[in-house]
């Protein structure tokens, strides 16, 4: 097979890839990872699919309220998540589990998030998805859709200001790009030259709207043109191509040279969230072209033992490795106990002043009963 030269190029219409469906290297690109390194993007995927089959479960049996999936969009997530450096700063949407697992965040931490119990950083005060924890500089997300991209500018701004070497990145999916949110972060961030990376998961779905219903443009990554920065379109299903993309986004943002836009094509195949019936806009027959021709992880994998880094008998075994690990985070977080009765008036003065503590007092005297009976 032929493997064409690639030279990084700005509004392109064709995704830009260095793998195709079948694994195979199809351009000349140096994407800087080792083996070795390659191996962990495979590995983080792998753990962010094992980890959402195993919470659409819990949600299944009421365990979680509410869950939106991430499956489908691992590589995604993994591979933009793997170019960011500790000190940078990231704004996610709402189905980022990838980000949040490459970042380094425990994934009892995580499981215990959506099942509010206390080993959420949160403790259970969170709408389910809504992550977060500052010591990896991972900032919980606001529910309306987009808000999260001026805010993330504004971080960016603030690094620019204090001469600090941080990059912010932030995710939305397609349907944010319709958000008047998106377009003032993007002309901010361009006027300003703030230091960051706007990261869009084209899943082909706003919810149930699909993408040509959004916009006349052919691509996402057009529109930064409008504003005066480069946009990169790529196949979201390549890790490699995204790691690389964003990678060069990340170091062209911490030289001072201002914002990307990235859009990568990829799909969700689940609904929308558990409270979505995907059925009522969209053809299962399209879904499951994506997850039989296209997947992110069979992708990969497929290179892995083509170029030989991978056994048949290795990647069995790392894959045991990795369900075990998923399950044994999981128990520790379904053994652990729901926070405390009235922590929900806690963490809001740095000194509890003593009203709020008497507050506590009556308040848990009222309903200590009802709670212990699961009634509240």
């Amino acid at each position: 097979m032929k493997v064409q030269s690639f030279e990084l190029k700005p509004f392109t219409e064709e995704s830009l890839r260095i793998l195709d469906e079948e694994g195979r290297q199809v351009s000349h690109w140096d994407h800087g990872l080792t083996d070795k390194q390659i191996v962990e993007l495979y590995r983080l995927m792998w753990v962010t699919r094992l980890l959402d089959e195993r919470t659409l479960i819990l949600q299944k049996q009421g365990k979680i309220a509410f869950y939106a999936s991430s499956a489908g969009q691992e590589a995604a997530q993994v591979g933009s998540a793997y170019a960011m450096e500790p000190q940078d700063w990231i704004y996610p949407s709402h189905r980022e589990q990838g980000v949040f697992i490459t970042r380094g965040m425990p994934l009892e931490e995580i499981f215990g998030h959506f099942m509010s119990r206390s080993l959420d950083p949160a403790r259970g005060r969170q709408m389910p998805g809504h992550l977060g924890r500052y010591d990896l500089h991972l900032i919980t997300l606001s529910s309306p859709v987009s808000t999260q991209i001026p805010q993330a500018v504004g971080t960016a701004y603030a690094s620019k200001y204090r001469k600090e070497s941080s990059v912010t990145m932030t995710y939305f999916g397609d349907g944010g790009t319709s958000e008047g949110a998106f377009h003032e972060g993007l002309n901010f961030a361009a006027v300003f030259q703030c230091p960051v990376v706007f990261f869009c998961q084209n899943n082909q779905y706003a919810i149930s709207v699909p993408l040509n219903f959004q916009m006349a443009t052919k691509t996402i990554a057009v529109k930064a043109c409008a504003y005066g920065f480069d946009g990169f379109r790529v196949d979201g299903n390549d890790v490699l191509a995204v790691y690389s993309v964003t990678h060069y986004a990340v170091q062209k943002a911490r030289s001072g040279q201002g914002p990307t836009l990235i859009e990568a094509v990829t799909y969700r195949y689940a609904p929308h969230s558990s409270a979505d019936d995907d059925k009522r806009y969209r053809r299962p027959e399209e879904v499951e072209d994506w997850q039989k021709k296209r997947d992110p992880i069979k992708r990969l994998r497929l290179f892995l033992i083509r170029e030989s880094i991978l056994s048949e008998k290795s990647d069995s075994e790392l894959l045991e490795q990795l369900k075990e690990q998923v399950m044994q985070a999981y128990e520790i977080a379904e053994r652990s106990p729901h926070p405390p009765l009235a922590s929900f008036l806690e963490d809001v003065y740095a000194e509890e002043p003593w009203f709020l503590k008497q507050e506590k007092q009556e308040f848990v005297e009222l309903y200590q009963e009802e709670y212990e009976r699961g009634e509240k």
